[in-house]
């Protein structure tokens, strides 16, 4: 899977299953600050990228991720590594 088909799936799963507004989402967008994503959030995007991507994320990966664009950087070395 490419970047930006991460990219892709990434954005459609926020506006799909969290309903976040697409206006929102950017690669530089915060994932708490700018949209809106909590703690509930994060346990979904655990289930999603589950099933998206086929590995589970555990909690202390996600420490470092602010960003859009880290947490899709994070899936790409976890999947095309």
């Amino acid at each position: 899977m490419t970047r930006i088909e991460i990219e892709e799936t990434v954005k459609k799963f926020l506006i799909e299953e969290l309903e976040i507004a697409e206006e929102k989402i950017s690669l530089d967008a915060k994932m708490k600050d700018d949209m809106g994503i909590d703690s509930l959030d994060f346990v979904d995007i655990v289930v999603i990228v589950d099933k998206q991507f086929g590995f589970k994320i555990k909690p202390e990966e996600m420490s470092g991720i602010v960003t859009l664009n880290d947490f899709c950087t994070f899936i790409d070395k976890k999947i095309n590594n």
